[in-house]
């Protein structure tokens, strides 16, 4: 064949696939003829990559813009529950404290014999105007209620879960940057905040549980131990870590945290930019792995090194044994929201945050016990430990 009518069969060949570039971010890119160099090839797969990242970044905006995250709609349950439990004890104490009202059975009494005054008088004029003006007209009397219809849809739910699933929290909201409530089960996704007279190397942590099995164990990282150095230097100093030459220069200024102390010369990375190839969805708007993906992205200057947090090493439960140090007290179960946990990979901050005590700020957020914890313990901060 020759050379050109080659080329001409190369050219028809892309035209046919062209289609075929923006291919899914979890499929195996598609096996094309040797038409080009080897400089022009590589340049394809990046092109491919970037489109890849770009679609697990839109994904995750989307995702945020549609409010689809599920833990936000249970911290709202959880707020608008805490909201009517408060306004029923306010209720139970005024009721109980009011000296003028009268008793349900003398309440009762009066409604009986006033029925029955009704029934033996002799009634005038003046007194059926009166009842017209009461709403005693068209068949209604002042006790007639306006029932409204049953507006469930769902054949399998009841009125009341209707309420519950679809229907907004009435006067209740809740600050998207910074909501925690406490939990009373494990999740991958949710965070165990140390007690306060737990000590070592885990005083005072936000632990970010990743993978939880009661038949495999347990996985976490902690996520408020930032080292004063950036990952340039942490690295360096290691000599069988995990980053190459090239993470290096591309996250050289990104921050690294103490992760816990299984595997403390390997590092993973957490970040919310989105499900790239090689990284895991914790819960929306948190992931965990992907660097070659992101360090992409840092060259694009499409995301910045510091919106990357590096951890060293983990933290680890053989099965059954996280269950019984929360049942000890040696962890409060919470979930947070994303920019909490992110607090050390670039999320914002905010005039209500405490930005240097991860610990104190969660605890507070959750209220009640937690906060009055908070303010007897807080003041040493999360910077205590280097490399």
């Amino acid at each position: 064949m020759s050379p050109s009518l080659f080329k001409y069969h190369c050219l028809l060949f892309g035209i046919i696939f062209s289609d075929d570039l923006t291919t899914s971010a979890f499929s195996p890119s598609r096996i094309r003829p040797n038409c080009r160099s080897e400089k022009q090839r590589s340049r394809i797969i990046l092109l491919h990559m970037a489109r890849d990242n770009d679609r697990a970044r839109m994904e995750k905006t989307w995702e945020h813009m549609m409010g689809d995250d599920w833990r936000e709609f249970r911290a709202r349950l959880v707020a608008r529950e805490h909201a009517e439990e408060l306004a029923e004890t306010r209720t139970k104490t005024s009721v109980q404290g009011s000296s003028s009202s009268p008793p349900k059975e003398e309440k009762f009494s009066k409604i009986i014999s006033g029925a029955i005054s009704s029934i033996f008088s002799k009634g005038g004029k003046d007194d059926e105007k009166k009842d017209m003006f009461n709403g005693e007209v068209g068949g209604a009397n002042k006790y007639s209620k306006f029932d409204i219809p049953n507006s469930c849809e769902d054949p399998f739910l009841s009125v009341e879960e209707c309420h519950i699933l679809y229907d907004k929290p009435a006067d209740v909201n809740i600050d998207k940057h910074r909501w925690a409530h406490p939990l009373g089960h494990l999740e991958p996704g949710c965070v165990l905040i140390a007690n306060e007279k737990l000590g070592g190397v885990f005083h005072q942590t936000v632990v970010l549980i990743i993978d939880h099995n009661e038949k495999t164990g347990s996985t976490g990282m902690i996520i408020n131990r930032p080292f004063p150095v950036n990952l340039l230097k942490t690295a360096s100093d290691e000599d069988n870590c995990n980053i190459d030459l090239s993470l290096k220069i591309a996250f050289g200024k990104a921050p690294v945290s103490y992760g816990g102390p299984v595997m403390q010369d390997q590092f993973s990375t957490l970040h919310g930019y989105g499900e790239v190839e090689g990284s895991k969805k914790v819960f929306p708007g948190v992931y965990v792995g992907g660097s070659s993906q992101l360090m992409l992205e840092v060259r694009r200057n499409t995301m910045k090194p510091t919106e990357v947090l590096f951890v060293k090493g983990h933290a680890a439960w053989v099965p059954g044994q996280l269950s019984r140090e929360i049942e000890k007290g040696v962890w409060y179960v919470a979930a947070a929201s994303a920019d909490f946990i992110l607090r050390y990979a670039g999320a914002p901050v905010s005039k209500d945050d405490n930005p240097s005590d991860l610990w104190a700020d969660i605890l507070t957020c959750m209220g009640g016990k937690y906060e009055i914890v908070a303010k007897a313990h807080s003041g040493k901060g999360d910077q205590r430990m280097s490399p």
